[in-house]
């Protein structure tokens, strides 16, 4: 089961429980190497491999409120 609550002035971010990330210009990268997003959404539905993958749950850092 994942793990999540959302962020807030009174907790630290939890992770989504076994997913990593290396992407920290990320909004919901946790500062190690855990995604914090509610919900991960990766496609194209069309990707036949992993190099034609994104993951459009991505945002910029600098747009996350808290």
């Amino acid at each position: 089961m994942n793990e999540y609550r959302e962020i807030n002035h009174e907790s630290a971010p939890v992770h989504v429980r076994d997913v990593k990330c290396d992407v920290t210009s990320c909004a919901f990268h946790d500062g190690t190497s855990f995604c914090t997003a509610r919900e991960i959404k990766i496609g194209p539905s069309y990707a036949v491999s992993s190099t034609e993958t994104v993951c459009s749950t991505y945002r910029p850092r600098y747009f996350r409120t808290v």
